[in-house]
């Protein structure tokens, strides 16, 4: 799958925000993003007007009241990077009985959400227009989430550009640290080296252990995007991980 079906982002729901730096996150501020400009469009922005007063909410420096922010007390599970949100759209309508905290950057990508949740009149996902890192060290309380999902993050590609991929150890203790006992970590790249490395990163912290022999079968609640179907018609791997916090 070539690279950058993200920077596409029409239907594909996979635009996980990207790290700037990988240095630390108490020392020296990161983001988990790089700003992308892209159009809102009309109906997009009628999304946003329409319904962000009742499913985005605001960026806070302080843990969030999830149960008040969903209306009651269900697995919650976190998603970085949702990109036009059709594949969070398509598991929370197969999981009604989970809750979906999607984080993204990009407003068309939120608005784009905004408007399948009108659509499909999905109750059960709430969004965030801000950096994951700091949603997570504020907003989340740690040993809270039920799973992460990070879906089709930013390759960086080049090898002078790997600090700024996403999974790195630091941010994966720090993902960590806000799951529960039992919660699972489910990544998936379309880049064999992106996928070596978060293989790696992953089997390195001692949190946590995978739930397969290396890479994991696809499961069942993550959708096929388009892109990658493209990519698996021209030859293209795609990786999935599934570890399980010990």
């Amino acid at each position: 799958m070539s690279h950058d079906p993200q920077d596409e982002a029409d239907d594909n729901g996979t635009h996980p925000s990207d790290v700037n730096e990988n240095a630390t996150l108490r020392h020296r501020r990161i983001r988990s993003f790089v700003t992308r400009a892209g159009r809102v469009s009309p109906g997009q922005q009628r999304a946003i007007d329409d319904l962000g007063p009742r499913y985005v909410v605001p960026y806070t420096p302080q843990l969030a009241d999830w149960d008040a922010h969903f209306g009651r007390h269900a697995p919650r599970v976190l998603e970085i990077g949702f990109g036009m949100g059709a594949t969070t759209a398509e598991i929370a309508a197969a999981r009604p009985g989970d809750d979906f905290i999607g984080v993204e950057v990009h407003e068309p990508g939120v608005g784009a959400l905004l408007k399948l949740i009108g659509e499909q009149r999905l109750g059960n996902i709430r969004i965030l227009q801000h950096d994951a890192v700091e949603v997570l060290e504020h907003m989340i309380a740690p040993d809270s989430l039920d799973g992460v999902h990070i879906y089709f993050p930013d390759p960086w590609h080049k090898a002078r550009h790997h600090k700024r991929r996403l999974i790195q150890p630091k941010f994966v203790a720090l993902l960590v640290s806000r799951m529960k006992p039992g919660g699972y970590i489910h990544l998936a790249t379309d880049w064999q080296n992106y996928a070596e490395q978060m293989l790696e990163v992953l089997s390195a912290e001692p949190a946590l252990e995978n739930t397969a022999d290396g890479y994991a079968p696809r499961p069942d609640f993550r959708p096929v995007t388009k892109f990658e179907r493209r990519g698996l018609r021209l030859g293209h791997g795609v990786w999935d991980l599934m570890f399980r916090r010990r």
